[in-house]
């Protein structure tokens, strides 16, 4: 199958190579999973190269996956190697599950490149037990960490995961589709004794974006969403004979500048595992 070219329009270009993260007037890079190097850029903005989809296998087996490629062909890490920052409070989302679809796709994190797979277990593919009804996928270069225990949360310890995000917009994305969405509330599930954050924003393309600034935005202009997304999420293991999912923070949504907070201290964790200051165990650094 012919690779699927997604292009993420840009006003400036970088100095040097494209993948990068920003610090100031320097940028944090990281250069398919090998090692970290300072960069410089030519402006504020990160410039996204072109990013293609390539998928192999069928989808709905065991063997379909979505890996991405850069502009020379060459196999990327949606995880490690897309930027998560974008500047102006806006990040790169990266769309795993398209909203109203039930195969729970998610990024392969012990697996080369990290691709989209769909997730297994005992040997047979997993489905959500009814359509998820938003956009649902992760923020790159953002990482749970297992060893951290979240003292605002319970003491929960970090999932081992990206940071999920429920996209709230109209449109239905695609697997392996990157938009730009700015955060307007978190929801601290807690799995199993898990942290499993779940950032709530909306892509920039949507027509009420400009209307959506903050938690209370969301319900003003999105009336009753956050409820369902924390009920959607506490219930769907419920059918398979599983308790529901718990939520910290009082079980409300956090505001969008909590769920700044949460972004900019999964990013800093993900900074350390691929620095390697904290043991990947089997996550791919690559």
């Amino acid at each position: 199958m012919a690779p699927t070219t997604i292009a993420a329009p840009s006003s400036c270009m970088l100095l040097k190579t494209p993948f990068s993260l920003k610090r100031g007037s320097k940028a944090l890079s990281l250069n398919n999973g090998r090692r970290l190097s300072k960069r410089l850029f030519s402006c504020n903005a990160i410039y996204n190269p072109q990013v293609r989809i390539k998928r192999e296998g069928q989808p709905e087996t065991l063997n379909y996956r979505v890996f991405f490629e850069d502009a020379s062909g060459k196999k990327i890490s949606p995880w490690h190697d897309v930027p998560l920052h974008l500047g102006n409070g806006v990040f790169n989302f990266i769309v795993e599950i398209p909203k109203e679809s039930s195969a729970k796709m998610e990024v392969a994190t012990v697996e080369l490149y990290t691709p989209i797979k769909q997730d297994t277990k005992k040997g047979k593919l997993r489905y959500y037990p009814y359509n998820i009804n938003w956009n649902y996928g992760l923020l790159p270069q953002t990482w749970e960490d297992p060893s951290f225990a979240n003292s605002e949360v319970e003491g929960a310890f970090g999932d081992n995961d990206p940071v999920d995000v429920v996209e709230i917009g109209d449109s239905r994305g695609k697997i392996g589709e990157i938009l730009k969405v700015k955060p307007l509330a978190a929801l601290a599930m807690i799995d199993e004794g898990e942290l499993d954050w779940k950032i709530v924003a909306i892509s920039l393309d949507d027509p009420r974006a400009s209307l959506v600034n903050d938690v209370n935005d969301v319900e003003k202009h999105f009336p009753g969403t956050l409820t369902a997304i924390r009920n959607w999420f506490r219930d769907y293991k419920i059918p398979d004979g599983k308790p529901a999912n718990k939520f910290g923070l009082g079980n409300k949504a956090a505001s969008k500048e909590y769920a700044l907070k949460v972004i900019k201290e999964t990013n800093e964790s993900w900074t350390k595992l691929v620095k390697r200051s904290i043991p990947a165990g089997d996550l791919s650094l690559v």
